[in-house]
């Protein structure tokens, strides 16, 4: 598990995200596609930020019936959007594993 954490430079101060902080955004914004859930986020999910720059590597359980490609794509998509606008931070991946179904 890596959550690594960001911080914004101004003229006026700086502003931390945290780690955690950066993850529950992510597990908020994978858990808003429906049929996804993520999967022990505290050990299956990892936030990389390096130079302005966020990867995102998590795993998911996905409701029983699910298309299991769109559901990764759509989570994909929430995920790079969700960080991206919360923090400016520019997503250059969102690694999806779904290793569980849920019924």
């Amino acid at each position: 598990m890596t959550h690594d954490g960001h911080t914004i430079e101004s003229a006026e101060g700086s502003v931390r995200i945290t780690g955690e902080a950066l993850a529950g955004l992510v597990v908020a914004a994978a858990e808003q596609v429906g049929g996804a859930k993520v999967r022990r986020p505290r050990r299956d999910l990892n936030v990389v930020v390096k130079d302005g720059r966020a990867h995102v590597k998590l795993t998911l359980a996905a409701r029983f019936g699910a298309v299991l490609p769109a559901l990764g794509e759509a989570v994909q998509r929430a995920v790079a959007s969700a960080v991206g606008d919360a923090t400016g931070l520019e997503v250059v991946g969102v690694d999806v594993a779904i290793e569980e179904l849920d019924r």
